[in-house]
């Protein structure tokens, strides 16, 4: 190649990496297996290696992929799925560099990195091998033997401060055990998600109509950045930790140091194996390779680390690898099953998905029978019929998908599919949204699946949070006793007690969930109505924005249009449903039960000191940052996650972060304090100060107050 087409290559290279980067550690939505991510990264170190005049320090090859995020980006959710968006965290620096590992698919190149280890040390070592966790890192920092900071990877010099969600993980513990421990040490390893609890949240995401996560390593990730710490107990996630770092520990070996912190309480695994050569390195990935599709969790390979940790630092780092470890990614694995027939599956909003029903084959530990098709462009793309041989694929452990048809397979009796143009459950026609792929069934409020749908969706814990599930669900529904959600608060003891398998024990329990959901604020109550588009975080921006329900069915496409993250699809979609009668009714019926439809029916405000301000908060409080954001909105204010020309004033705690500061400075935003802060909404509690003329009463100040706006990270 001539040294332009080199440089052109080059910058395509690093620009479909830093974009898959993105994709990857940001929105936790890969669209590239990891075997090919690794195929552009070698090309790309084999062109700057061989024209190192065109290396820069911002190539991908001289640093580490990076999860620290901008403002206002998702994490593992499409827009339409805001409950596991991601805010944005405090950062701190990483004592020591927290980079990434070389990776190779290729038995030879660890036969490589074992040689040139040899000839680095010249000086006899052993090899720890272990599982290559497929997770999200993780740096714990223990000081006394107490939990004191848990920071992602970031970039590998700084990372987010997650400590929070991180102590609502089980196996991690908050006080270590036994003794011996340094006063202060950083351990280091992977947050996963086991397979039980990825399904689990896959199964409660696709039956919300959400889009579900790609694999395990997404999900963890996603789950480990949410907003709320109490969702991340729910979430399953597990972590195994693999690399300690201190000053002077007293440890000669990495397996001693290992072992040393199992017996403090922290979670090791216990697969690592000491190996005295490429021979029983080998022997240890031949036996994984085929061992792991057992195990409950997902992993993606095996990492060689030379054990000795002298050794280790001798042989040191390069700009983004240690030169004592690698890792050895297994292949994607595939398998080929028989389709033996599809369904068309109609979802709570009506979208119908083809599913195809495979010869059960076993991937990555769990044994596959279904795949979704998705819509049917995809069906028509892979020309798939009815009785074709397919390849599917789990690689990286993902949710399986058909990848390709094995034509030399295809016999005589094979079977075109024909994508239904009348909804399968209740034969209302199809419809399609201009610029969607999937079909839809409009018949929302007459559909048996979709008000099933709906019913579940009503008392899911995020909504409602009613005691009951999908087998009550068809109970009720086929009795009669319920079509709506306002008919739940019109069951009584009789009823229910005719459900098989009901005892007054078990009645008595959903009757009093069901009162209890009576105290659930209206952010959740707009939520559980299940209106297309609408998820959790849209239902409280306009739950604080409208105040009521009664604002809210009022405002018109230009006012919905106004308020923050509406969109146009979103402003339709509530437009339309607020004007059918029948969803008018059910609101009544539902505010008659006792149902919140408004905001000052959980809360009166403590004052408008706020009104109209957006404030941004940044650093450490003397009460917790969620506290913070409530004082905000109690005094009338509004929290935003960024520093921008509409943000009123910073509020800045302990160590903000230094980049706000700087936005705010160049903004000419003013900057205060928590002391000032709290003289602000005090002051307003307190009233305003009576003016005195000598003459008569005291007459209250009527100078209006200007509008501030409050921004959090």
């Amino acid at each position: 190649m001539e040294n332009d087409k080199i440089k052109a290559r080059i910058d395509e290279l690093r620009a479909e990496i830093e974009e898959n980067n993105r994709r990857y550690y940001i929105e936790n939505s890969p669209v590239i297996s990891d075997f090919d991510y690794d195929r552009m990264m070698n090309e790309l170190i084999s062109l700057e290696k061989a024209h190192p005049e065109f290396i820069t320090p911002d190539s991908p090859t001289q640093k580490v992929g990076s999860d620290l995020e901008s403002p206002h980006t998702g994490a593992g959710a499409k827009p339409s799925s805001p409950a596991d968006r991601k805010h944005e965290f405090e950062q701190f620096p990483h004592k020591y560099p927290m980079l990434s590992l070389g990776n190779t698919y290729d038995i030879p190149e660890v036969e490589a990195f074992a040689e040139r280890a040899v000839k680095g040390l010249g000086t006899a070592f052993t090899f720890c091998c272990e599982l290559k966790f497929d997770g999200t890192a993780i740096c714990l920092t223990y000081r006394n033997g107490k939990l004191a900071r848990a920071l992602t990877r970031g970039d590998g010099a700084i990372g987010d401060d997650v400590t929070a969600n991180v102590r609502h993980i089980s196996n991690i513990p908050q006080t270590l055990s036994g003794s011996g421990y340094p006063e202060e040490f950083e351990i280091r390893g992977e947050i996963y998600m086991p397979y039980k609890a990825f399904d689990k949240l896959n199964e409660e995401r696709l039956r919300d109509e959400d889009q579900p996560f790609a694999n395990p390593r997404n999900a963890a990730s996603g789950s480990l950045k949410l907003i709320n710490p109490e969702e991340v107990a729910h979430r399953g996630l597990e972590c195994t930790l693999y690399h300690m770092l201190g000053e002077n520990l007293p440890f000669q070996t990495h397996d001693q140091a290992l072992k040393a912190a199992a017996g403090w309480g922290l979670p090791v695994s216990d697969k690592r194996r000491i190996c005295r050569d490429i021979s029983e390195i080998e022997e240890y990935i031949n036996y994984w390779d085929t061992a792991r599709k057992a195990l409950p969790f997902a992993t993606d390979g095996i990492v060689i680390k030379i054990n000795e940790l002298p050794c280790q630092k001798e042989l040191g780092y390069t700009a983004k690898f240690p030169r004592w470890a690698v890792a050895y990614k297994f292949k994607a694995e595939d398998a080929v099953t028989k389709v033996l027939s599809i369904d068309y599956q109609v979802g709570r909003t009506g979208a119908v998905t083809p599913v195809a029903n495979l010869e059960p084959v076993l991937l990555s530990g769990t044994t596959v029978k279904r795949a979704t098709l998705h819509n049917r462009e995809q069906m028509l793309q892979l020309d798939i019929r009815v009785g074709d041989y397919v390849h599917v694929e789990k690689g990286g452990e993902i949710i399986p998908k058909i990848t390709s048809v094995e034509l030399d397979k295809r016999g005589n009796d094979t079977v075109m599919p024909v994508f239904p143009d009348r909804c399968p459950d209740c034969g209302t026609p199809l419809v399609r949204d201009e610029g969607e792929a999937k079909y839809f069934c409009p018949n929302s409020d007459g559909c048996p699946t979709q008000i099933k749908g709906k019913l579940v969706h009503f008392i899911s814990r995020k909504a409602m949070n009613v005691i009951a599930g999908d087998a009550t669900i068809d109970q009720l529904f086929s009795l009669g006793y319920v079509r709506t959600p306002a008919d739940f608060y019109d069951l009584t003891m009789a009823e229910l007690l005719t459900l098989e398998g009901w005892k007054e024990r078990s009645a008595k329990r959903f009757l009093d969930s069901l009162e209890a959901s009576k105290k659930a604020g209206f952010e959740h109550v707009l939520f559980a109505l299940g209106i297309r588009y609408v998820g959790e975080t849209t239902a409280k921006s306009l739950a604080k924005h409208f105040r009521d329900i009664d604002a809210l069915m009022a405002a018109d496409r230009d006012t919905l249009l106004s308020v923050d993250d509406i969109g146009e699809v979103i402003a339709d979609s509530i437009t339309d449903w607020f004007s059918r009668p029948e969803h008018l009714r059910e609101i009544e019926r539902l505010r008659a039960a006792g149902l919140k439809f408004s905001m000052e029916d959980m809360q009166k405000q403590a004052s408008s000191a706020l009104e109209g301000l957006t404030i941004v908060i940044s650093g450490n409080f003397s009460v917790s940052r969620d506290e913070i954001k409530e004082m905000i909105t109690a005094h009338g204010g509004r929290n935003s996650s960024s520093v921008s020309g509409r943000t009123s004033f910073l509020l800045a705690g302990e160590k903000p972060g230094p980049e706000k500061i700087r936005k705010a400075e160049n903004l000419g935003i003013d900057i205060i304090d928590e002391a000032r802060f709290r003289a602000m909404i005090a002051d307003s509690a307190r009233g305003p100060e009576p003016q005195d003329d000598g003459i008569g009463p005291a007459v209250p100040d009527q100078k209006e107050k200007n509008p501030v706006q409050l921004t959090l990270f």
